[in-house]
């Protein structure tokens, strides 16, 4: 309420006092009557000097009311808009911790999936690992089964044939080997090498049954009795082939080679065994007997050599062969140029004739045009077109 409102109530109220003083004191009835006028005038001017304030105060406080309301109406509008943009805010908040979500959830789930994935791979390279060791299974008893096949000797004597034929097959040239070679006493060797200066006989030998038994063993004695018989079969397989097989006679050189197909026994062939003090080595045995001990890959060397020696000569005879015709090419050469010879005088002479016609049937061509230009009754100029120039 404003400070006129409070004044004018407190004037209402100080009028009321006096006239409740006035109206109990001991006055006459004029004068009571002339008071009460005089109150009622002033009651009236006071009446309307407080509706003019109520009026005034009423504006006063409506238009207070209507600032009020405008300056609130406002801050709800910036408080609102504010709001609207807080929320806009917090949608695209919302949205985009959304959208991460979805993301986030997309990428679980490539996850899961790849998972998956690598999860049946892993089943599958386990079921391909269980048919492996299936394979392997059935390849170790396919071994067991060769190992029982090669027991036999005549089974191990064709196998060691067979990887020796595949061996040369493969590295020499089909004309620079044979197989099952037979000499004239009767006696057949596995395979021969031809060269140019003589042939290589090679025989394969398979030792394997002592070698087992020596590999095998269980006590010192045991592998000293196993290696004493490998020993003997060595030595009787070189004894064989030096024997059988060095025929120079036939055109072998003074040695041969003694093809071994496996690779372990080879090295138990080549090293000398200490334990048996006052013996050669099994090497040293074979070379007294010229019979050169090979495994796969020591033979595999020496045909390589061999081959490139083969090569050599293909090469200089291929070189004698192009001397040769060389030579017959140069004796063509020079009759041809006998023949260019002939053929640049004849075509000199033909040149020298050609010159000489031309000539001559430039003059002829002169003589005719001079007569073609006589007028009536001169006398033409001599005729000697066909006079050969001097």
């Amino acid at each position: 309420m404003s400070i006129e409102a409070i004044l004018l109530v407190v004037l209402i109220a100080a009028v009321g006092i006096l006239v409740v003083r006035m109206m109990r004191g001991p006055q006459t009835s004029a004068a009571s009557g002339e008071s009460m006028i005089l109150v009622q005038q002033q009651l009236d001017s006071l009446r309307g000097e407080v509706q003019n304030s109520l009026r005034s105060t009423t504006d006063s406080v409506s238009a207070a009311l209507r600032t009020t309301q405008e300056s609130m109406m406002q801050s709800l509008i910036v408080t609102s808009q504010q709001m609207g943009q807080q929320l806009a805010t917090v949608n695209n908040q919302l949205q985009s911790v959304t959208s991460q979500l979805q993301t986030n959830t997309g990428q679980m789930g490539s996850r899961l999936d790849n998972a998956a994935k690598v999860i049946q791979d892993v089943q599958k390279q386990l079921g391909e690992l269980g048919k492996a060791t299936e394979e392997i299974k059935e390849m170790g008893k396919n071994v067991s089964d060769l190992q029982d096949l090669l027991r036999a000797p005549k089974m191990r004597g064709g196998l060691g044939e067979l990887l020796l034929e595949d061996l040369l097959r493969q590295v020499l040239p089909v004309t620079a080997f044979k197989t099952q070679y037979k000499f004239k006493s009767g006696e057949k060797v596995d395979a021969i090498i031809q060269t140019a200066g003589g042939i290589v006989p090679v025989d394969s030998k398979f030792p394997l049954e002592n070698f087992r038994k020596m590999m095998e063993a269980k006590t010192d004695q045991d592998r000293n009795a196993a290696a004493r018989l490998f020993r003997t079969d060595v030595k009787k397989h070189v004894d064989d082939i030096a024997k059988k097989y060095i025929v120079p006679d036939e055109g072998t050189f003074d040695f041969a080679l003694m093809y071994i197909p496996a690779e372990n026994i080879y090295y138990e062939t080549i090293i000398k065994d200490d334990k048996f003090e006052g013996e050669d080595g099994l090497y040293a045995y074979a070379a007294a007997k010229h019979v050169v001990p090979v495994s796969p890959n020591s033979f595999y060397a020496h045909l390589r050599v061999i081959a490139l020696g083969l090569k050599g000569l293909q090469v200089e005879a291929s070189a004698k062969e192009i001397i040769s015709n060389l030579s017959r090419l140069g004796g063509e050469l020079k009759k041809f140029r006998d023949h260019f010879d002939t053929l640049d005088t004849h075509l000199t002479n033909a040149k020298n004739t050609y010159d000489r016609a031309d000539k001559q049937l430039a003059s002829f061509e002169d003589k005719l045009g001079s007569v073609q230009q006589v007028q009536p009754g001169q006398k033409p100029p001599q005729l000697d077109a066909f006079k050969e120039p001097q």
